[in-house]
């Protein structure tokens, strides 16, 4: 938390969802730290903090988010993490995302609306 407000990380290498998740977010009453990469999303999350993730599935490699997500545990992270995936309906009848260490997936492009109705249960 940072003035009072949420602090979520968000990691996508896509720019233009980096942009518009910023723009949901902020509007929304939370402050958005990004980054491009999982590897600069480590880094960047051990800097901020932060309340809850939101990881991108597909980045530089195909299952980097989910690698992302096994080190977070090996940190012992407790902070509730989301994937974001273009197959995200898929993944979520095929795999058990809690086993990830996953609290949910959500589908690109996100729905707005189920975003900010699940942010607001797992944060308050």
């Amino acid at each position: 938390m940072q003035d009072g407000k949420k602090v979520i990380l968000y990691i996508d290498d896509d720019p233009d969802f980096l942009e518009s998740m910023r723009i949901i977010l902020e509007a929304n009453g939370y402050i958005m730290v990004e980054a491009p990469s999982a590897e600069q999303g480590l880094r960047v999350y051990k800097e901020t903090n932060p309340d809850l993730l939101i990881v991108d599935l597909m980045m530089e490699e195909v299952d980097a988010g989910t690698s992302f997500v096994k080190e977070l545990k090996a940190l012992g992270n407790t902070v509730p993490i989301y994937m974001l995936s273009s197959v995200g309906d898929a993944l979520n009848m095929s795999t058990d995302y809690k086993a990830l260490g996953l609290s949910g997936v959500f589908q690109k492009p996100v729905d707005t609306e189920k975003l900010l109705d699940t942010l607001k249960v797992k944060l308050g």
